[in-house]
């Protein structure tokens, strides 16, 4: 199969370069290679190498900076899309559409199910719940993967913030109300190939089972990290101001694809080992 990858410098785009480029023929495509605001450029690209599967990883992350820069964050993650989603369709080409649970007002008590009301309350929920409009509007052939709180190697991301932060100060504040699934971004990975080897088109959630507050996945991080004696504050999110609002309980049930034997482990098994597999790269 062809595959294109967009977003391939990022956490998620490396590894299913590195996962998927031995069996495949795989093109990883950057920022740099390949801007999704630039629809003549994206068609161009996409036309080009013809993937039989596109899977589109690119969009601003940033949450916060979504908030400050709102017009940016839907030009990027809904419009960008957008352009990729027209390509796609040109060449009959199937689309992964990686989305969040951010899409969600996490006023729900329970997890959120696939198909479940969407109702986006931040610019970067807003822009990704765009993105995925635009998919189901444009293309029959489509999986949208919604996943949470993704954790992977060689970037940035919760844990490494929480041994950073545990290093510099004797004490944290951390959030206890915000909940949602912690998930591995190998396990993702791996999640997300079996599934496109599947006919079954539509909206997934691929998500570590489980569930956590902001406060007990950094609790968790710095107890398997040598810090189980750091104090770890609960504190409220309207103790922590920011310019983004994330959805206070929005955690993601993967019902869809465990009914087809897709299923991921426990977040604190996979955070386990991330910090097993970060331990052995950096020594």
């Amino acid at each position: 199969m062809r595959i294109l990858i967009t977003g391939a410098n990022g956490q998620l785009g490396r590894r299913l370069v590195d996962m998927l480029q031995n069996s495949h023929d795989v093109a990883g495509y950057g920022r740099d290679e390949l801007d999704i605001t630039d629809a003549d450029l994206t068609a161009h690209r996409i036309r080009n190498f013809h993937p039989d599967l596109i899977i589109h990883t690119a969009a601003l992350t940033k949450v916060d900076y979504c908030a400050e820069n709102p017009d940016q964050a839907l030009w990027i993650n809904g419009y960008g899309t957008q352009h990729v989603a027209y390509a796609a369709r040109e060449i009959d080409a199937t689309l992964v559409y990686v989305s969040t649970n951010e899409v969600f007002d996490g006023q729900n008590t329970d997890v959120y199910l696939e198909h479940d009301r969407t109702n986006p309350i931040n610019p970067y929920g807003y822009s990704k719940w765009v993105g995925e409009q635009v998919v189901m509007q444009l293309l029959q052939k489509y999986f949208i993967v919604r996943v949470s709180w993704l954790f992977g190697h060689g970037g940035n991301n919760f844990i490494h913030t929480m041994r950073r932060l545990a290093d510099e100060h004797d004490r944290l504040r951390v959030v206890v109300n915000e909940v949602a699934t912690p998930t591995y971004v190998d396990d993702f990975a791996d999640a997300l190939v079996q599934l496109i080897d599947t006919p079954y088109y539509g909206i997934y959630h691929l998500v570590n089972e489980g569930r956590a507050s902001r406060w007990a996945f950094a609790r968790h991080i710095l107890d398997l990290s040598g810090y189980a004696d750091k104090e770890i504050d609960r504190i409220a999110a309207a103790e922590y101001p920011r310019p983004s609002k994330p959805p206070e309980y929005a955690v993601l049930r993967n019902f869809v694809a465990a009914r087809r034997g897709i299923v991921l482990r426990d977040w604190r098994e996979a955070v386990e080992d991330f910090l097993q597999k970060e331990a052995a790269m950096s020594g």
